[in-house]
């Protein structure tokens, strides 16, 4: 059976995606579902990285994190104010549609 990305939301996204994510059955956890509210951006990495999630955010220090060569199962990434919810959920689905886990790995996907 082929592996499906499984994502995490960080702290700025809003619950309306995870909600979208989980009305099409896609594996999704929040950063408040997960008690990491306030946790520095590492630590979101390293819990997606030790659930092999890819990590949605609108905040632009997660792309420094990837830049600067920290680890990570996957990114997908897009500038805050510059899609709506259904933009920003159609562009996860697909990612979820076409990808597989491995092939996110180190990688930024921008939405």
């Amino acid at each position: 059976m082929v592996q499906k990305i499984k994502f995490h939301l960080d702290e700025n996204a809003p619950n309306a995606i995870a909600d979208g994510l989980r009305r099409r059955n896609i594996d999704v956890t929040t950063t408040s579902e997960a008690n990491l509210i306030s946790l520095p951006d590492e630590e979101q990495l390293i819990f997606a990285a030790n659930q092999n999630r890819v990590i949605f955010t609108q905040d632009r220090d997660f792309l420094r994190l990837h830049y600067a060569g920290f680890s990570h199962t996957g990114i997908a990434y897009c500038i805050k104010g510059s899609r709506s919810v259904g933009e920003i959920l159609r562009g996860l689905i697909l990612i979820w549609e076409v990808l597989e886990p491995e092939d996110m790995i180190g990688k930024v996907e921008f939405l």
